[in-house]
């Protein structure tokens, strides 16, 4: 009776040797041990410094979802890092493609969370929708795009390397989900960018009601210091999307996949960016009508009475 000849697999190698060459692995690099090690310990720090500030400005929804994003890429690139020594360390790797698929979706989730209370603080009469509707909207979607991208992993890795017709639809459905996930934040995108624009018309026109607090908002540094950080942060996110669509493309293990270089560039450190800015900018410091504390709300409100004060003061003394 012919015996089966031997192929590599997760399954029947647990280290590199003449019959378990890295090559065979689905990455076939060995991943650079220092490149990865800064990037697990810039998500950890990134993760810290969400939590430290949502805890102080009670920032809930968004530094949930942005920290438990930035674990996961952490948890991903520790993988990575234990791949270095064994690519192929099956626990490792399972680890990494999990957590690295996973922490974006919640990092999106975080800036989708921005649109409605930017709605609400700036002019919620020149939305198309109801603001309460774009969270209801957007994270239920991205969560399915995770869904359809979880069931098409799970039908790949089923498929093993054996049925080759299974293990190309459970790619396909991977793609699908990433190819969702961009027509997701593509429709963020539009939609966040016509009604700024409509508020920027607005303020222009001199229709706002004098002292409208819209108005002061649009103009307030800080806040525009966090929606430029928002469109990095959408703009790294999306360059990601559109890579993953080009690296599932050929498959599991293609020459894209097995590019590191392109992979740190065009996955981790957009990532990263924008992990990176949600981290930098929060919301509670720069947007404080995100806050789920009066306390912190009120630090908006006793600002513009400030202002108003001084700015009736120069008026008194012009006069005089």
């Amino acid at each position: 009776m012919a015996t089966k000849p031997f192929r590599p697999s997760y399954e029947t190698c647990s280290e590199v040797t003449d019959f378990c060459p890295v090559r065979a692995t689905t990455l076939g690099y060995f991943p650079n041990e220092g490149v990865n090690a800064f990037l697990a310990a810039a998500f950890g720090l990134a993760a810290i410094t969400t939590l430290v500030f949502g805890i102080w400005k009670r920032t809930w929804g968004y530094s949930l979802a942005v920290a438990s994003g930035c674990i996961l890429e952490c948890a991903g690139y520790v993988g990575r890092v234990l791949l270095a020594s064994n690519p192929w360390n099956g626990s490792a790797f399972k680890t990494q493609i999990v957590a690295i698929i996973l922490g974006p979706t919640l990092v999106c989730v975080g800036l989708y969370l921005t649109l409605r209370h930017a709605v609400l603080a700036l002019n919620p009469g020149l939305s198309r929708v109801a603001p309460r509707a774009y969270p209801l909207f957007f994270v239920p979607a991205d969560v399915s795009c995770l869904v359809i991208q979880a069931i098409g992993g799970g039908i790949a890795a089923a498929a093993g390397r054996d049925k080759i017709d299974l293990l190309q639809h459970g790619n396909r459905t991977v793609i699908a989900g990433i190819c969702l996930q961009v027509v997701v934040l593509g429709l963020f995108g539009g939609l966040s960018g016509e009604f700024l624009w409509r508020v920027r018309a607005w303020v222009k026109s001199g229709e706002a009601p004098e002292g409208d607090q819209g108005v002061r908002l649009w103009s307030n540094g800080k806040f525009r210091l966090f929606l430029y950080a928002m469109l990095g942060a959408y703009s790294a996110l999306l360059i990601r999307c559109v890579y993953r669509i080009a690296e599932m493309a050929g498959g599991w293990g293609n020459h894209i996949m097995q590019d590191e270089p392109s992979f740190v560039v065009l996955e981790s450190f957009m990532i990263l960016i924008a992990s990176g800015l949600l981290a930098g900018f929060p919301p509670g410091v720069f947007f404080p009508q995100m806050s789920h504390s009066p306390k912190v709300k009120g630090v908006v409100a006793g600002e513009e009475v400030r202002q108003d004060g001084a700015s009736s003061s120069e008026t008194e003394k012009a006069a005089v």
